[in-house]
């Protein structure tokens, strides 16, 4: 069982403008760390509300998805530019590795460079991460439809890319202990077999899920998705290997939330203000 964690129900960070879109729980450290699309460092948010830098490496353009490795004291980076929203550039699809005590780096990995005869105008978004328990690494690029593997030597490759010039909207992503990844894709949420991931299909939802952003296993097993459309929680179980998926409760928020994380037995939504000035916050899901 997960330790008992405690934190205030609700966190206010104390300044705004770092637009943290991911969010990971430190738990060998204890701490709350976020990404952030405008200023590219990792920071930590104390229960207080304080932030302060764990990782700053002029490299983070825009980090995203961010998922911490504790088996490997590693703390991985989804680093794009979110200026590829704006119309500006083509973005960029690149994963990060910083020792997760230190902040130091350890690589940094262009991913979008594995794309054989991918033209020149192909757009990028590194969005999120998960890592596979050998310590391989599954990344999602949202504008070129791919998800990326890079394994424990930091060796980078396609992995998964849907034929017919579908893009599919990835996002967030998690890895099953059986051998299959779960992907999130607008309103679809996408099972990858590792083995075979041309065999990948869509999971038979309870409902339709709308705005699929974050997702993360829950303490209990279930799996939580974010919806960034709707301002909810989603969570799900599955009796059959995620062919389908039943409701298991739904956590819905007043201010948008992009991804989650979980802190003991509890998850928690990023609110990460994208559209004014206010400060970020970080909310406790209510499931019912």
């Amino acid at each position: 069982m997960p330790a008992e964690v405690s934190l205030p129900a609700n966190i206010v960070a104390e300044r705004g403008g770092f637009i943290p879109e991911g969010i990971e729980y430190d738990a060998t450290n204890g701490r709350i760390l976020t990404g952030s699309l405008s200023e590219g460092s990792i920071f930590q948010i104390h229960p207080d509300g304080r932030v302060t830098t764990a990782v700053s490496d002029p490299d983070l353009v825009s980090s995203v998805g961010i998922e911490v490795d504790a088996a490997r004291n590693r703390l991985l980076v989804a680093n794009s530019n979110s200026a590829v929203f704006e119309g500006v550039g083509t973005g960029q699809a690149m994963l990060g590795v910083y020792d997760l005590s230190t902040g130091a780096r350890i690589e940094m990995i262009d991913l979008a460079s594995t794309i054989e005869g991918a033209p020149a105008d192909m757009a990028h978004f590194a969005n999120d991460v998960a890592v596979a328990a050998d310590g391989t690494a599954y990344v999602t690029d949202t504008f070129a439809g791919i998800v990326y593997r890079v394994d424990y030597s930091y060796r980078a490759s396609v992995f998964y890319q849907p034929g017919g010039g579908a893009t599919l909207g990835f996002n967030g992503i998690v890895v099953h202990p059986d051998g299959y990844l779960l992907v999130a894709g607008g309103e679809t949420l996408w099972r990858v077999p590792l083995a075979s991931p041309a065999g990948a299909s869509a999971v038979q939802l309870p409902e339709a899920i709308p705005g699929q952003d974050g997702v993360v296993w829950m303490a209990n097993g279930n799996l939580a998705i974010v919806s960034n459309s709707e301002n909810r929680v989603v969570a799900l179980t599955s009796s059959d290997g995620w062919m389908t998926a039943q409701l298991a409760g739904v956590a819905p928020y007043e201010i948008q939330g992009t991804t989650a994380a979980v802190v003991g037995d509890e998850v928690y939504v990023v609110h990460p203000h994208f559209a004014d000035a206010d400060p970020p916050s970080v909310s406790r899901a209510v499931f019912h």
